[in-house]
């Protein structure tokens, strides 16, 4: 008797939570520091003033970052909640009712209505809600809201992104450091995109074409402000 390997597979899902606010974050940091720096420098403000505006931004966004990851996730965790307590109601109130609801979801997904209906009464004698959590309103453990997790993971790589930018200031002469802080933020854009895809198993080159493409914009943009200020200042 020959016994079945088990077929082990590999998905990435579970990380799309922390890996999007991560990604958010550090991507945030590096174009939203580079961009101030490039701006203020181009504005052709002396380098204690430009290191100044850029350890300001840094604080702020890091600040911001978290600040908004919290709100908009906790507002997220709200309605999950909601629902949840609206689901639980439903369970008290008619139990045979969500189970003709339940099976009418695996109906509709091609499971036949009699094999539907025992399923649905197995899951939910297991655990009524989570049954329905999950397959009525799309709710699992991977993609459940955490705002503090959303909140620190966002604050902490918004710091990290935004301090890379910051220490080409340290670096790089006077004369070129307008040139120095665009050319070092577009190259550690690339290398977040690429890790960025990496970790989420998407394709690298696209990816890593987005996240340069977009900051070099803003820093362009940035720039040219900055030198219209300063040449009308």
């Amino acid at each position: 008797m020959t016994r079945m390997a088990v077929h082990r597979e590999r998905h990435l899902v579970s990380r799309i939570g922390w890996l999007r606010a991560a990604v958010l974050g550090a991507n945030d940091g590096i174009v939203s520091t580079a961009s101030l720096i490039i701006g203020v420098a181009a504005a052709a403000a002396k380098p204690g003033d430009i290191l100044i505006a850029g350890a300001a931004g840094l604080v702020a966004g890091a600040m911001s970052m978290a600040a908004g990851e919290y709100v908009s996730v906790s507002s997220q965790s709200d309605t999950e909640q909601a629902d949840l307590a609206r689901e639980r109601a439903e369970l008290a109130d008619d139990v045979d009712a969500e189970i003709a609801e339940l099976a009418g979801i695996y109906v509709r997904r091609g499971v036949d209505p009699e094999t539907a209906d025992t399923v649905a009464r197995q899951l939910m004698a297991k655990d009524a809600l989570a049954a329905h959590a999950h397959d009525e309103l799309g709710i699992s453990d991977m993609t459940t809201a955490r705002p503090i997790h959303a909140a620190l993971t966002s604050a902490a790589t918004f710091t990290a992104g935004a301090a890379l930018p910051l220490a080409m200031v340290f670096v790089a002469p006077s004369e070129w450091l307008v040139t120095i802080v665009a050319a070092a933020s577009l190259l550690f854009l690339a290398l977040l995109g690429s890790i960025g895809a990496r970790a989420g198993g998407a394709p690298i080159a696209a990816a890593t074409a987005r996240v340069t493409f977009w900051g070099a914009l803003a820093m362009a943009l940035t720039a040219g402000i900055g030198m219209l200020v300063g040449t009308a200042v």
